[in-house]
């Protein structure tokens, strides 16, 4: 199997993913996961030393997205090349079923073990569901 990496689209890939990130945290969800964060009981020099921290936070963010990017650009192309399906219903049926199978399942521990809030997760799960979809949809279209 011939696999050939657009190189552009999984950064551009990124950039949404790490966008919707921004919106979805700062923006639609803020303050309420910030509270079920713990953020709000905060020190102020604990405080300090996270918005001191934050630009190499948000480097290794974009690592992070620009890796998954990568590794789901290879999932997609393969199960394109193998079943010879593009375009954007492939990229949302890919995207979903690789949140669900990989993403949602491995992250309900953190309400099963780490004892997190189940408002949490279904915040967190679903920044991810919208960004896997996103991410999967450019790079199934943009072959």
């Amino acid at each position: 199997m011939d696999i050939h990496i657009n190189y552009l689209a999984v950064l551009v890939a990124a950039v949404a993913y790490f966008v919707i990130g921004a919106v979805w945290y700062m923006g639609l969800f803020g303050k309420i996961w910030s509270e079920l964060m713990g953020f709000n009981k905060l020190s102020k020099k604990e405080e300090k030393a996270m918005k001191e921290k934050m630009g190499i936070s948000m480097a290794i963010n974009f690592v992070a997205c620009l890796l998954a990017a990568y590794c789901m650009a290879y999932s997609v192309l393969s199960g394109s090349a193998f079943y010879h399906v593009v375009g954007v219903t492939a990229g949302l049926q890919s995207g979903f079923w690789i949140w669900l199978g990989f993403i949602a399942t491995s992250q309900i521990n953190s309400v099963i073990w780490d004892g997190r809030p189940v408002k949490l997760y279904l915040i967190n799960m679903g920044y991810y569901l919208v960004s896997y979809l996103a991410v999967a949809t450019i790079l199934a279209v943009w072959q």
